[in-house]
């Protein structure tokens, strides 16, 4: 047994006090991929959300500015439309507008959706907009 290493049997090797075959472990990255896919699916899914989250604060914000604008000039039905002008129907949107003072207000309101606009929990998200009156001479 001269040139040997000790410890090592022919054609196998010794892993944490114990002998295994070699080849033995050919499928350990199909299962360790397959344990990991639902936990990366559900981090997707909670970003995708976020992103849907975000986006709606985004409408909401400027479709109250869009509506409070067109309202401050035209008034109170021109205004609802303008802030239903770039929001699709599936957002289920509601504008309130309305003179506050010398201020023209309007406010939407959106549902937070779920994985996709139309899938909604019912959690209103509220965007507020205001504009100076136009005074008429």
């Amino acid at each position: 047994m001269s040139g040997s290493v000790p410890g090592r049997a022919r054609g196998r090797v010794r892993s944490w006090g114990r002998v295994r075959e070699p080849g033995r472990d050919r499928g350990q990255v199909a299962v360790e991929f397959v344990g990991m896919v639902p936990l990366i699916l559900l981090l997707v899914a909670a970003v995708w959300e976020c992103v849907l989250i975000g986006y709606a604060f985004s409408l909401a914000g400027n479709a109250a500015d869009e509506a409070a604008r067109v309202g401050a000039v035209y008034g109170d039905g021109p205004c609802r439309t303008a802030a239903g002008k770039y929001i699709g129907g599936a957002w289920n949107m509601t504008a309130k507008c309305g003179a506050a003072g010398d201020i023209y207000k309007a406010t939407v309101n959106l549902n937070v959706p779920v994985f996709f606009p139309g899938l909604d929990i019912g959690v209103p998200i509220t965007g507020e907009g205001g504009s100076a009156l136009e005074k008429e001479d």
